[in-house]
């Protein structure tokens, strides 16, 4: 959009059909050795193609004298100090260093005047650097698909924007036109007209750029290096959302739309916006956050927009040195306390538990023979061979007897084998092994409970992951329909204050009318209370009925408002009554019809001609007291809507903190959550290590048990009675 100049006079340019005629003769209407003689790009019809825009046709022309391809811009409309703004914009552009920029964004051109005739006078054109490109929209087309490769392209405008704002530089008009893609995907700035450098700090814009990419509050007095501001956030954001979700593309932008993703229309009425409501409400948090700064930039001057830095995380220097390949991982060695060195510093380790207690091994023989052990050897066969003889030698004895001597040997053979130090070893072993095997848990118990427990801890989890997602769409969406409820109140009272604003000027109308009939009935009223009934008494009323009038209350013409005849039944006659101003009516004597029709005759002549010299407009001073009455309502008006707009950002930073409060909560808590379940799960590490030693434990003292056991039943009462005679 270009933004005449109301105070210079205008020159009047050619236009694009007329440039297209000239340039069929470039050798006539050229006089620079370049273009002199140049070759146009024709149409099928053999006429120079003109690419048209807002104040000029560019026309694409390959040197016959350099062979090299040039865009030379024709201008068809006036531009406020051209030549300065030009030569002021060549200077900067070709004072920088290409090693500094992040991308050959900038074109070489050169501004001459007087370069081209078209008809009897020459005009200026600008010869510019040709580039094989596509415009940023085309390119989108083709690429949207491609995430890494948009997400790359959004990086690299980001870097175009920064390289413009530490140089000084404003474009003035970034949107999807401007912004060609070159074949090796960096970007490229065409179109210079409405470009702010330093040198020309004070001058006025030429345009406002395309509306589609522009704020609301953009102004004819915008121009300084905070220009492209709010057209480098709409575009990084629809970059951004696009490389994340490439369906938006599709979703949101019009086959051939003059726009990425959002219109004019969506900065003006955010509240109404399908567009940005779309990218607010979106899952991924980075686009809505974009979106969100986007709709919030819409309502701030320009001055005050952040850069598009903001937006950009700092990135750290890649590290200049090779790194030199690592080893192959060797096997993993075990550590202290039987955790595997992988797992020092992950896991606290564990004291290793205590090992079974050195019992030392069950004695599986009877050793040396003690004096008791040489006795008992001793009496049993003595007590044998006397149990022998009795029963030879027979006799009144009776079979107990017989058999005393050998019950006395079994017995006394019992209790030495109870003695042998063997024995009380064999079961002290046996003890301390069963005592050290209580004490385990049951491995295959302890295991599968702590599997359930693992198992429950994995649920717990799982629920917890997929909760935390969900609760924070729901602060999303609580958010999002705050600042929708903030938006309709706000239109509500827009609405409700732009029908007042448009009242006003039926009520001022109305009040002056008011005013004005005010005005002349108190008139009216003043002329009919100066006639006095006494001083010029109508025709047949003389001094007697005046003071009778006077006696009711009638004195002037404004005493009374007319009369009713009154039929009087005792003199079948008609008489009268007058109407007084209070709409009470009285009988005079001496008033009868006749008198009271003359009456009424005179005050009408005395009404009409008053009302014949009634003012028919307002004093100055009273207008002007109603004009600004009605002045002081609508800035009164004014005010509140203004203010609306303030009021209902407050409403959108109460509904933002609240979910940056809400942001933080949840991710306080879920942090504290996943801690816990870490600590959980170092424990359960901790326990299934134990597990396994206690397995191990549990399986040694078992069959160390065992082997006591089968030792034991080597000390057995018949290898004890072989043991006292054979010796092992």
């Amino acid at each position: 959009m270009t933004v005449g100049s109301p105070t210079v006079p205008q020159r009047q340019f050619p236009s694009g059909a007329a440039y297209a005629e000239a340039l069929q003769h470039t050798q006539l209407c050229f006089q620079h050795p370049e273009l002199r003689g140049a070759r146009p790009e024709l149409t099928k019809l053999g006429l120079p193609r003109a690419i048209s825009g807002a104040f000029a046709s560019v026309f694409s022309l390959t040197s016959a004298t350099s062979g090299h391809r040039y865009a030379v811009k024709c201008f068809t409309r006036y531009v406020p100090d051209q030549e300065r703004r030009y030569q002021a914009i060549s200077a900067r552009l070709a004072r920088l260093d290409q090693a500094e920029l992040s991308q050959p964004w900038n074109l070489g051109f050169d501004y001459l005047p007087d370069a081209i005739t078209v008809g009897q006078e020459r005009y200026p054109v600008l010869k510019m650097e040709w580039i094989e490109a596509v415009t940023l929209s085309s390119w989108l087309d083709d690429n949207h698909g491609d995430r890494f490769a948009v997400d790359r392209l959004a990086d690299r405008f980001a870097a175009l924007t920064e390289d413009l704002s530490r140089h000084g530089i404003a474009h003035g008009d970034l949107q999807h036109g401007n912004l060609l893609v070159a074949r090796d995907d960096t970007l490229r700035l065409v179109d210079y007209d409405g470009m702010y450098v330093p040198a020309l700090s004070g001058l006025g814009g030429t345009e406002r750029g395309h509306r589609n990419y522009q704020s609301p509050l953009r102004g004819n007095d915008d121009f300084g290096v905070t220009l492209d501001r709010f057209s480098a956030w709409v575009i990084f954001m629809s970059l951004k959302s696009i490389a994340t979700d490439p369906a938006l593309w599709n979703r949101l932008h019009e086959p051939s739309g003059e726009f990425l993703l959002l219109t004019e229309e969506d900065f003006k009425s955010p509240g109404g916006s399908t567009g940005l409501q779309t990218l607010l409400a979106h899952p991924d948090g980075a686009v809505s956050a974009l979106a969100d700064r986007v709709r919030s930039l819409a309502f701030q001057p320009l001055d005050l927009l952040p850069p598009l830095s903001d937006a950009i995380p700092k990135q750290r220097t890649a590290a200049t040195t090779t790194s030199t390949p690592a080893p192959p991982m060797a096997a993993a060695p075990i550590g202290a306390g039987g955790l595997p060195g992988w797992m020092n510093g992950h896991v606290t380790p564990q004291a290793v538990p205590p090992q079974a207690s050195p019992l030392g091994a069950a004695p599986d023989c009877f050793r040396t023979r003690t004096v008791l052990d040489v006795v008992t050897a001793l009496l049993v066969p003595l007590l044998l061979t006397m149990a022998g003889l009795l029963f030879v030698a027979g006799g009144p004895m009776p079979p107990a007897g017989v058999a005393a001597p050998v019950v006395i040997a079994a017995a006394i053979t019992m209790i030495t084998w109870s003695r042998r130090v063997e024995r009380a070893r064999s079961q002290a072993v046996l003890a301390g092994l069963a005592k050290q095997l209580d004490q385990l848990d049951d491995p295959v118990k302890a295991a599968e409970e702590l599997r359930k427990q693992k198992a429950k801890l994995d649920a717990q989890e799982e629920k917890r992951k997929a909760a935390y997602p969900k609760n924070l769409d729901k602060l999303t969406a609580r958010y999002h329909a705050e600042l929708k409820e903030a938006e309709q109140r706000k239109i509500r009272k827009q609405r409700d204050i732009d029908k007042k604003i448009g009242g006003l000027s039926e009520e001022l109308r109305t009040a002056l009318a008011k005013a004005l009939t005010a005005k002349q009935t108190a008139y009216v009223r003043d002329q009919l209370e100066r006639r006095l009934i006494a001083h010029s008494p109508p025709h047949g009323i003389g001094k007697m009925l005046a003071a009778r009038l006077a006696s009711v209350g009638i004195l002037t013409a404004a005493d009374f408002t007319g009369y009713r005849a009154v039929r009087n039944s005792s003199y079948n006659s008609v008489g009268a009554e007058l109407k007084l101003r209070s709409g009470r009516f009285v009988n005079v004597l001496g008033i009868g019809e006749a008198k009271a029709i003359a009456l009424d005759l005179w005050r009408k002549d005395v009404y009409s001609s008053a009302v014949a010299r009634q003012p028919s407009t307002l004093h100055p001073t009273e207008r002007r007291s109603i004009e600004q009455d009605s002045a002081r309502r609508r800035a009164q008006l004014t005010s509140q809507r203004q203010n609306l707009e303030p009021a209902a950002e407050a409403l959108r930073e109460s509904a933002r903190k609240k979910l940056e409060d809400g942001r933080k909560r949840l991710a306080r808590e879920n942090t504290l959550a996943g801690e816990d379940a870490a600590r959980q799960r170092q424990v359960f590490s901790r326990r299934a290590l134990t597990l396994q030693q206690d397995k191990a434990l549990h399986s040694a003292l078992s069959m160390s048990l065992d082997s006591a056991r089968h030792r034991r039943r080597k000390l057995s009462y018949p290898r004890y009675v072989r043991f006292l005679y054979i010796g092992h």
